[in-house]
């Protein structure tokens, strides 16, 4: 009978880790109602911006929220709410405190954890995977009535990392604008979800039209309808279109939410794309 080495894994061993794991994973996250992955097809699409500015519009509403930023890479979420510089601490019991910006309203992100915010991270799949583990099991959430996960785009390591960590996610919302050659790419975020078991909860159409400031004149500048159309298409719902607002470059630049930089069409829409998420 061969004998095993310090250097084999012992498989029984190893599968009583990762089921310590997911218990842990479990209990974590047992008092957050309701999980969210904010999706999209390619860059520039104002992913995070419409993350940041879902998460208020939840907390406006009276919830309580989260707001994890899993966007190794590249996250905005500290420079979208003005939190670069501010660092996090560790509690009593070897966990995370996420950053409360305001009573119920609570943000974790890679970028607290970086020395500038000019540093480059060159990590593999598993040290990503890694990361987002801790995050989510790590991190003291608390009690919350939804966690919203802004993820890099397309479907790589993060999004299936969220969607194998997270066993009873409610589900995804995928951005995306007008144009063809993202509407492409969203497509594939939806199928995505489908392979990997992950509900779609709807579709955002962001930068969807500008109306002037002025006189109010409402023109298609990357047209518009193109979200809504695919949604119908694919048999997904489709949760609203946001136009282009110059004050959301503003207020993000300047590490403000949108209530009271936006247009009030701007404002509507986001409080609109809530209704969907409020009645799960």
């Amino acid at each position: 009978m061969s004998q095993s080495t310090p250097n084999q894994t012992n498989p029984d061993s190893h599968q009583q880790q990762m089921e310590q794991e997911r218990q842990e994973l479990r209990e974590r996250t047992s008092q957050i109602k309701h999980k969210i992955s904010i999706f999209s097809g390619k860059g520039g699409v104002g992913k995070s911006t419409v993350a940041a500015n879902l998460a208020f519009a939840l907390h406006e509403a009276g919830k309580t929220v989260g707001l994890l930023d899993i966007d190794i890479h590249g996250p905005s979420i500290p420079k979208l709410l003005g939190l670069e510089g501010h660092s996090i601490q560790g509690s009593d019991e070897h966990a995370i405190e996420p950053i409360e910006i305001f009573p119920g309203l609570k943000v974790m992100s890679i970028g607290f954890l970086l020395p500038s915010r000019d540093d480059a991270i060159i990590w593999r799949g598993p040290m990503k995977y890694n990361v987002i583990k801790q995050f989510i099991k790590d991190v003291l959430w608390g009690s919350l009535d939804y966690l919203i996960i802004d993820s890099p785009p397309g479907t790589g390591d993060e999004p299936l990392a969220v969607a194998q960590l997270l066993e009873d996610a409610d589900g995804a919302i995928v951005v995306t604008t007008p144009q063809q050659v993202a509407i492409s790419d969203v497509r594939k975020c939806v199928n995505f979800c489908h392979k990997v078991n992950l509900p779609v909860l709807g579709v955002i159409e962001n930068m969807s039209g500008f109306v002037c400031p002025h006189c109010q004149e409402h023109v298609d500048i990357f047209k518009s309808g193109g979200g809504k159309q695919m949604a119908q298409e694919m048999n997904v719902p489709f949760l609203g279109a946001i136009p282009i607002d110059p004050n959301i470059v503003t207020a993000g630049d300047n590490g403000q939410f949108i209530k009271n930089t936006a247009q009030p069409q701007t404002y509507n829409a986001f409080n609109n794309a809530i209704q969907t998420i409020l009645k799960l």
